[in-house]
């Protein structure tokens, strides 16, 4: 089986509360597997586990699904073995990798995603399926044993991409100096999504989905954008 990714850029859109502007897309993507294990790590806000994973269930509960934290089983590993497929919320991407180095979860992961599970994340939950997490805004609050995330998809992404405000007073650096930045240091394309659009990943096909467009960042050339509905290769 190939792979199947939903790589989303934030839950929530002002006015359509948590994933309520996908829950279309979310039913479809994961069809028949319905009983999905989610993954509680990032923590937004510093919330508990059990706090996070009840946002996450009410809504799936809603959509017909089924979720359970990873946390709430005995074995993680098993868990994943078991689950016919995955969410991964967002919150903060070193916290979360570092939960996932710590109980030994990235290469179980990895494998169950590329052996045909499904596997949605947001936010966090989406940096994390790059090559690394240095394209996160996080503040690295912890540190995990590697940057190296699951390497799902071969670039880095940048979920909440904000263009520069030409009314805005703020003269400190734009999200895309900062990727320029770590261009100078790295070769890995950066994909920077916006809010309200997604990834959708079949296989080594990568697909824009959502209203709009994505910001591409590649070492020595000039970012540029790509159209809803555009296939991204590099």
């Amino acid at each position: 089986m190939s792979k199947h990714l939903l790589i989303v850029s934030t839950s929530t859109v002002y006015g359509k509360g948590y994933l309520g502007y996908m829950e279309e897309e979310i039913k479809n993507f994961f069809g028949e597997n319905k009983n999905i294990v989610f993954i509680p790590y990032a923590r937004p806000g510093g919330i508990s586990h059990d706090e996070y994973t009840e946002i996450a269930r009410k809504k799936f509960e809603e959509l017909g699904l089924s979720v359970k934290g990873i946390h709430e089983f005995e074995n993680p590993k098993k868990a994943i073995a078991e689950a016919d497929g995955f969410f991964t919320g967002g919150g903060n991407t070193y916290v979360l990798l570092k939960q996932l180095y710590e109980n030994g979860l990235i290469e179980p992961l990895r494998n169950a995603v590329e052996n045909g599970k499904p596997y949605m994340g947001t936010s966090a939950g989406s940096n994390i399926t790059g090559l690394s997490i240095c394209t996160t805004n996080d503040m690295p609050i912890v540190y995990p044993p590697s940057f190296k995330a699951l390497q799902l998809v071969p670039f880095n992404i940048n979920p909440h991409y904000l263009d520069p405000n030409p009314d805005s007073k703020h003269m400190g650096e734009t999200r895309e100096t900062r990727i320029k930045e770590f261009h100078f240091f790295n070769d890995q394309p950066v994909v920077g999504i916006r809010e309200g659009s997604w990834l959708e990943v079949m296989g080594e096909d990568v697909t824009l989905c959502g209203e709009l467009s994505a910001r591409i960042f590649e070492q020595g050339k000039e970012p540029y954008e790509v159209p809803t509905g555009s296939k991204i290769k590099f």
